[in-house]
C-alpha cells in the first residue's frame, strides 16, 4: 500500500545504519584513491574497497569486501554490522541471518539485526520468537509503525486476531497513518473471517486513500469473494478510468467477470507481515529514504516473493539511483505468472538501453514481442531502443506498428506520432515526418516537446516562419525552465538573422543546461555574429569538451580554429532532436 508515513524510530535507525555502511558524508573520490594506494589483500584495502562500492551504491560488492575484511579481522564489531547491512541490501537475506545472530549474542543493541531476526522468525512460522524480537526493537513505542505493525502481525499468526488489532489500534496520527491502519485491520479482520468488521476497514481506509492501488485491489476481492460482484466490478471500473489500461486492474476485471474465484491478496500473517514492510517502503518517498526503503523491500520480498508490486518498486527505487544492473535483478524477481511480468520485461530492455548495451536490449524487446505480438508497449519500447542507438528508419517502422496496433488516434497516441515523427526527420524523410508531427499537435494541441519540434524545424527550413515562431513562444510559454525549448526559439531568431535576440534566449538556456554540447554551440554561433568572438571560441571550446554528436564535431573543431568567416548563418543542417521531457 502506497502511503505517505512520518519516518518511525525504526526507519530512523535502518536509515542510519545503513547510510553508514554506504559512506555517505565521506569522499568517494578519496576512498577510491585510498583503495587504489592499498593492497586488495589486506584489511585495509578491502575496507576502503568496501566503502568505494558502499559510495557508488554498489551494495553486492560492498557485501563481498566487508566480508573479506571480517575474514582478517573476525572479531570486529563495526565491520560485522557493515557485512550485515550490506548484505541486507544486496538481498543476501539467508547468509546477513548469520551476523544478525552473531551481533545479538555480542549484546549488541543492532536495530536492524533484531528486524532481521524477526522477520525471520516470521517466515518460519515461529510467531513467538517474533514477537520478542520486535518487542526489543520498540514495540511498547506506539509511535514506531514498523513495531507495530510487525507486532500485530505476529499476534496474528499466534492467532489472536483481537490483541492483534488492538496493537494496530495503537497507531494514531495523520490521515495517512489512519489509512495503513485501517487498511491492516481489514486484511486482519479478512483473513479471520470477520466480514462486517474488514468491510467496514477496507472503506475506511479507502476513504482516506482512495487512488493507492493495493487498497483497491484488496478491497474488490474482499467484495467479490463475499458475494458483492457488482460492488468489485464498481470498485476495478474507478480506478481503470483514472489509470487505464494497468495490468493488475485488467486481470481483477476478468476473474470476476468470469465468475472465478477471487483469492484474497493476503492470505497468511507472514504475507501480512510483508505487506506492512512493502507499505512502509512504498511510503519513503523523502530524498535519502530510499536506503531504508530498499531494506524494508528487500525483507518484504524475502517473506513474500509472489509480491510483484514489492519488485518492481524495488527496481524503480534502483532506477532513481541509476543502479540499472540492479534494476534489472529486482525486476527479474517478478513472478513469471504475475500480470506486472510483461510489463517489467519491457523495462528491463529499457535499463538495457540505459546501460548503452543497445544489442541487448533490441534483443531483449524482440523477444517480448515474439511472446506478446499485440502488445503495443513492446513495439513502442522497441522504438526507444532503437532510436538511442540512432536507427532511426528501424525505430520508425517500430513505432509505426504500434500505431497500427492502438486503433483510432485519441489523445493518449500523440506520444507514438511525436516519437515517429523524430524518427522520420532523423532519417531524412521530412514530409511523413511532418505529418506525424501534426497529426500528434492536432491529438494534444498545447503539447510543449510538439510545439518545440515542429516549429524548429519549420524555422529551421524557412517554411511557415510566423506560425513557427508562435509556436516555439508558446512552448516557452509551456516550460519556461526547460533549456532545451530556450534553445529552440534562441536558435529559430539566429536562423532569421535576429542574432540579439539569438543570444539573449540562448543564454537564458545555457543556464538552465550549462553542460549541454548544442546549446554552447549554439551560443557561440550567435556569439561571433554580434561580434563577441573571444567569447564565441570559449562556448565552441565547452561544446567540443562536452561530447557532441559525432557529425557536429568537425564543424566545431573548424569553428574553433578558424572561426565563421561567413557573416551569413551556416547552411541549414538537419535538425538536431530536442531533449525529451517527461518521459517522452
Amino acid at each position: 500500500m502506497v502511503l505517505r508515513l512520518r519516518t518511525s524510530c525504526t526507519a530512523v535507525l535502518l536509515l542510519a545504519g545503513l547510510t553508514a555502511f554506504l559512506g555517505i558524508g565521506s569522499s568517494a573520490a578519496v576512498a577510491k584513491n585510498q583503495a587504489a594506494a592499498s593492497s586488495s589483500e589486506t584489511l585495509s584495502g578491502d575496507y576502503l574497497s568496501a566503502a568505494v562500492a558502499g559510495a557508488d551504491r554498489d551494495p553486492q560488492s560492498a557485501s563481498k569486501f566487508y566480508r573479506r575484511a571480517l575474514a582478517i579481522d573476525k572479531g570486529n564489531p563495526e565491520l560485522m554490522e557493515r557485512a550485515f547491512a550490506a548484505m541486507l541490501a544486496a538481498g543476501e537475506i539467508e547468509g546477513s541471518f548469520f551476523y544478525a545472530s552473531k551481533l545479538q549474542g555480542r549484546g549488541q543493541h543492532n536495530t536492524l539485526a533484531n528486524l532481521a531476526l524477526a522477520v525471520r522468525a516470521i517466515k518460519i512460522g515461529d510467531f513467538k520468537q517474533a514477537h520478542d524480537f520486535l518487542t526489543k526493537l520498540g514495540g511498547a513505542d506506539s509511535s514506531d509503525v514498523t513495531a507495530i505493525a510487525l507486532t500485530a502481525w505476529s499476534e496474528a499468526g499466534l492467532g489472536h486476531t483481537q490483541k492483534a488489532l488492538a496493537t494496530l489500534a495503537r497507531l494514531k496520527g495523520a490521515d495517512a497513518i489512519a489509512a495503513y491502519r485501517c487498511y491492516h485491520m481489514a486484511l486482519i479482520n479478512d483473513l479471520a473471517g470477520n466480514a462486517e468488521e474488514a468491510r467496514k476497514y477496507y472503506k475506511q481506509a479507502q476513504d482516506l486513500e482512495p487512488t493507492t492501488l493495493r487498497l483497491v485491489d484488496a478491497r474488490a476481492r474482499f467484495e467479490a469473494r463475499n458475494g458483492d460482484v457488482p460492488e468489485a466490478k464498481r470498485l476495478f471500473g474507478d480506478f481503470e478510468r483514472n489509470a487505464p489500461r494497468n495490468p493488475l486492474i485488467k486481470q481483477g476485471l476478468v476473474e470476476v467477470d468470469k465468475g472465478a474465484a477471487t483469492p484474497r491478496l493476503i492470505s497468511t500473517a507472514q504475507q501480512g507481515a510483508a505487506e506492512a514492510l512493502f507499505g512502509l517502503a512504498a511510503s519513503s518517498g523523502r530524498e535519502g529514504e530510499d536506503f531504508a526503503a530498499v531494506l524494508y523491500l528487500r525483507l518484504a520480498l524475502f517473506l513474500d516473493p509472489s509480491n510483484a508490486v514489492a519488485a518492481v518498486t524495488l527496481g524503480e527505487i534502483y532506477e532513481r539511483g541509476k543502479s540499472y544492473e540492479q534494476a534489472i535483478g529486482a525486476y527479474g524477481e517478478v513472478p513469471a505468472n504475475s500480470p506486472l511480468r510483461q510489463s517489467t520485461d519491457l523495462q528491463i530492455g529499457l535499463d538495457l538501453v540505459a546501460l548503452e548495451k543497445y544489442d541487448d536490449a533490441v534483443a531483449h524487446m524482440h523477444k517480448v514481442i515474439d511472446a506478446h505480438p499485440d502488445d503495443l508497449e513492446a513495439y513502442a519500447a522497441l522504438g526507444d531502443a532503437l532510436r538511442a542507438n540512432k536507427n532511426f528508419a528501424e525505430a520508425a517502422n517500430a513505432y509505426g506498428k504500434a500505431i497500427d496496433l492502438s486503433g483510432p488516434p485519441v489523445v493518449s497516441n500523440w506520444l507514438l506520432y511525436y516519437d515517429r515523427g523524430i524518427c522520420l526527420e532523423r532519417s531524412k524523410q521530412w514530409p511523413k515526418a511532418e505529418g506525424d508531427l501534426k497529426k500528434a499537435l492536432e491529438l494534444s494541441p498545447d503539447q510543449p516537446l510538439v510545439l518545440n519540434y515542429l516549429g524548429y524545424s519549420w524555422v529551421d527550413q524557412g517554411l511557415n516562419v510566423d506560425e513557427a515562431f508562435k509556436m516555439l513562444r508558446r512552448a516557452v510559454d509551456l516550460r519556461p525552465k526547460d533549456g532545451y525549448v530556450i534553445d529552440s526559439l534562441g536558435w529559430a531568431f539566429y536562423r532569421m538573422g535576429r542574432y540579439d535576440d539569438a543570444v539573449r534566449e540562448l543564454e537564458k538556456a545555457i543556464e538552465l543546461k550549462p553542460n549541454d554540447a548544442t546549446i554552447n554551440n549554439h551560443l557561440g554561433d550567435a556569439y561571433w555574429h554580434v561580434g563577441r568572438k573571444l567569447e564565441a571560441t570559449f562556448q565552441w571550446a565547452h561544446a567540443r569538451d562536452m561530447q557532441p554528436e559525432p557529425e557536429d564535431l568537425p564543424g566545431i573543431l573548424r569553428k574553433i580554429e578558424t572561426g565563421m568567416l561567413d557573416d551569413k548563418p551556416p547552411t541549414p543542417q538537419a535538425v538536431s532532436e530536442p531533449a525529451k521531457a517527461d518521459g517522452g
